[in-house]
C-alpha cells in the first residue's frame, strides 16, 4: 500500500507542474503575443487541452507500470478480460480523469485508490483551466 501512495504522489506532482508550467508558458506567450484576442484564446485553449492529455497519459503511464504486479490490482473488463495493452490504460485514464466513466474497465485493488485521485485532480485541473481561461478572456475581450 505504500507503494501506492507514494505512485499517487508521483503522479499527482507530476501532473501538477504540467499543468502549472503549460499555463505559465501560455500566460507569458499571449501577453506579448501580436494576435487578435480570438486567436489568443483558441491558442490557450488548446495548449491547456495539450496539458490535460499529457497529463492523461503520465496516469495511463501509472496504471500500466503498477498493472505489471499483480498485487497493485489490475484493470478489468465488464466482459471479463483484463486490460493489458497501454491503449486500454490510455482509454480507462481518459475516462477517469474527465469523470466520465464510462464503466466498461473498472479497477481492482489498489488502483482504484489511484482511479480515485485522477477524478479528484482532473476535477482540479478541469477548474483550473477553466479560470485561467476567463482570466485570458477579461484581459483581452474587453467589452
Amino acid at each position: 500500500m505504500l507503494i501506492i501512495f507514494f505512485t499517487i504522489i508521483t503522479l499527482v506532482t507530476l501532473c501538477i507542474l504540467v499543468h502549472y508550467e503549460v499555463l505559465l508558458r501560455l500566460s507569458e506567450l499571449l501577453k506579448h503575443s501580436q494576435v487578435l484576442p480570438r486567436l489568443r484564446i483558441v491558442v490557450a485553449l488548446v495548449g491547456a487541452l495539450f496539458a490535460h492529455v499529457i497529463e492523461i497519459f503520465i496516469f495511463a503511464y501509472g496504471y500500466f507500470l503498477l498493472g505489471q504486479f499483480p498485487q497493485f490490482g489490475e484493470l478489468v473488463a465488464t466482459t471479463g478480460e483484463m486490460a493489458e495493452s497501454f491503449a486500454d490504460f490510455t482509454y480507462f485514464s481518459f475516462s477517469t480523469y474527465t469523470s466520465l466513466g464510462f464503466g466498461d474497465i473498472v479497477p481492482i485493488g489498489a488502483l482504484r485508490y489511484v482511479a480515485g485521485m485522477e477524478v479528484l485532480l482532473g476535477l482540479v485541473l478541469i477548474a483550473w483551466t477553466a479560470s485561467f481561461i476567463y482570466v485570458e478572456m477579461q484581459r483581452f475581450w474587453k467589452v
